[in-house]
């Protein structure tokens, strides 16, 4: 049984779908904690649902948020096996990078390493995508470095957008690649089928 701390800023589409992936037995997996920077999120009221305990987090000393300090005392006594960033927007400190190397994976609703980067998330992919013209994209789920998108990639799917007529449209079409890349990947890990050999993220 793997144990997952999931962190997201947003309304937890990809939480969710890991929810649903261990509900269905189809995952072999328990979240057991969920952390945002955002005070009230979407995501939020999904963990409620399952209670699951959200902790809200902050660089800075705010009232009803911890220190990343606290989330490494946590992530430690829930014997936290792996770290997923499901949307969530902030750079994880250097120390949490360290502590949980090759331990930590990200979801980027892109081709990587193409439309990454700081700044580089949600429809702000979508529209950098929409307006190079692109005609694929997809969604690319890659281990997590002390830099933004730049973590070895685990697994990627692409999608054809030769016909899309918005950024909004790219964001449908991905979203729903994302609901399944992330379920994959992390039950590729609790199997133990992710492997990393010479440089290059291999899966079983």
């Amino acid at each position: 049984m793997l144990n997952l701390a999931v962190f997201v800023s947003g309304r937890g589409s990809n939480f969710q779908s890991i929810l649903e992936a261990i509900s269905s037995k189809v995952l072999e997996a328990q979240v057991k904690s969920v952390f945002t920077d955002k005070e009230s999120c979407g995501a939020m009221e999904i963990a409620e649902k399952y209670s699951i305990p959200v902790y809200s987090i902050s660089n800075t000393d705010k009232p009803g948020f911890i220190s990343y300090k606290e989330v490494s005392e946590l992530l430690l006594k829930q014997q936290v096996d792996l770290i997923v960033l499901a949307g969530f927007l902030k750079k994880l400190p250097d120390t949490v990078v360290d502590e949980y190397e090759n331990r930590i994976i990200n979801i980027h609703p892109a081709l990587l390493p193409c439309f990454g980067g700081k700044g580089m998330y949600g429809m702000n992919v979508h529209r950098a995508v929409f307006n190079s013209s692109a005609k694929v994209s997809g969604a690319t789920v890659h281990f997590v470095d002390k830099i933004y998108d730049n973590g070895k990639i685990i697994a990627q799917e692409a999608v054809d957008i030769s016909d899309v007529g918005s950024p909004e449209e790219i964001a449908e079409r991905v979203l729903k690649i994302e609901h399944k890349l992330l379920p994959f990947v992390i039950k590729k890990i609790s199997e133990k089928k992710v492997v990393i050999s010479e440089n290059r993220v291999i899966v079983h």
